[in-house]
């Protein structure tokens, strides 16, 4: 159907009329300026030039049945990816090896023989349709005929459909891919054009994305955060910078791709209406990606239950003494006051909540209290030395855990 909407819809304007069920009936609505007069000539020459263009279509998709996809992505050779990248051919080189890494990652390295062969058979198929000439004459199609070239030509469905979510979303408010190749074959494309194009020192500025990449890293953003992905953003780019071989600029580039990713994450919070201090707060740590917007909710829930206000102060408090100390080990033979070992068991009882998965507030709340009691009854500044550099570690503890959700001290209070 997208075949013949495409040239219908975005080539002459025209509105497809579809029925009940979806399904596409054959009458397409038009605008005209003018009175009533001669509308049937009017639809007669609206019909004339539609098929014309159908039949276009119907010529290239002739053409292009003449050769199987893979036989397709050989032409791929002869196409330039970007300047000093490479070929388009190399690029899915690269996505195979991505996509089956990103497939065993979401598998928790337990994906089956089949996945596998699927992962790189998507991958590389991913591109052969650019050179079709359906694609060529209707751009909007890439992946779109991919999919449907791949099905006429026996490719398992989970393939096919892989080769047409890797764009998604195309646009804002586009649907997200939905099956699992899909997911690991447009992160696998969407990583590899982002570091590959700043390894060419091409990172949009201003007004100017020539490649789109703002857009894209906005999709891999959204697709991380729907799967809830476990996946770090600092693999991704590994994994880039491995086939790129990249191994000197590894640093920068881990660097280059987490600032704009922060970015995207931040028009992602202000879209959902986070403070934008909460935002500021959640946004230090952009590795995984999924769960930057799970920790900016919290710390908005936080921040609205009884005492919050107080409890993100004994946090900032913790952070303001601890947040230097480097080096030091905690031992609890060393504590001196009964405040010492209630704050651990409250540290640990809110790990414990954490690594279980639980709701943390509670038990933060009652570290919070422990926080406050401890500052009250105990100088952390002893004179003993090995006193006070335990009583600090303990601090450092408790701050390093924190800092995993937010910069508490980024928060505005009232």
């Amino acid at each position: 159907a997208e075949a013949v909407i495409t040239p219908m819809r975005d080539h002459q304007r025209y509105f497809p009329v579809k029925a009940a069920d979806g399904s596409l009936l054959p009458a397409f609505i038009t605008v005209r300026n003018g009175g009533k007069a001669h509308l049937d000539v009017v639809a007669h020459g609206n019909e004339r030039v539609l098929r014309a263009r159908l039949a276009d279509a119907q010529f290239f998709f002739d053409e292009d049945r003449r050769k199987s996809l893979a036989e397709h992505r050989e032409k791929l050779k002869t196409v330039v990816f970007q300047r000093g990248l490479g070929s388009m051919y190399e690029k899915t080189v690269r996505l195979m090896a991505l996509t089956t890494a990103i497939v065993e990652e979401m598998a928790e390295g337990d994906a089956d023989d089949a996945a596998l062969a699927d992962a790189r058979r998507a991958a590389e198929l991913s591109k052969a349709d650019l050179v079709t000439g359906m694609v060529t004459e209707f751009t909007e199609l890439q992946g779109i005929m991919g999919r449907e070239y791949a099905l006429l030509d026996g490719e398992s469905p989970a393939v096919a459909r892989a080769i047409d979510e890797q764009y998604m979303p195309r646009f804002a408010g586009d649907e997200l891919p939905q099956t699992p190749l899909g997911v690991a074959l447009s992160v696998a494309d969407k990583i590899d054009n982002i570091v590959g194009t700043f390894s060419q020192g091409r990172i949009p500025t201003g007004s100017q994305d020539p490649f789109g990449l703002r857009r894209q890293a906005l999709g891999l953003v959204l697709i991380l955060i729907e799967q809830e992905s476990t996946m770090l953003l600092s693999d991704l780019v590994d994994e880039a910078c491995d086939l790129y071989d990249l191994e000197e600029f590894r640093d920068k580039m881990q660097v280059y791709v987490a600032d704009f990713i922060r970015l995207r994450l931040k028009n992602v919070l202000s879209e959902r209406g986070v403070r934008y201090d909460v935002q500021e707060a959640v946004l230090g740590d952009v590795d995984l990606v999924a769960d930057v917007p799970v920790r900016a909710a919290y710390v908005e829930r936080l921040l609205a239950s009884e005492g919050g206000e107080a409890l993100v102060q004994s946090f900032v408090r913790v952070g303001n003494i601890a947040r230097s100390v480097t080096g030091s080990t905690l031992d609890p033979a060393l504590f001196k006051a009964e405040e010492e070992g209630a704050l651990l068991s409250a540290y640990q009882a809110a790990a414990a909540a954490r690594a279980e998965g639980e709701d943390t507030l509670p038990t933060e709340q009652a570290l919070g209290r422990a926080i406050d009691t401890f500052f009250d009854a105990v100088m952390v500044m002893d004179k003993d030395a090995r006193v006070k550099e335990n009583r600090l570690s303990l601090l450092k503890m408790i701050d390093d855990y924190l800092l995993e959700t937010a910069d508490y001290s980024k928060i505005v209070l009232n």
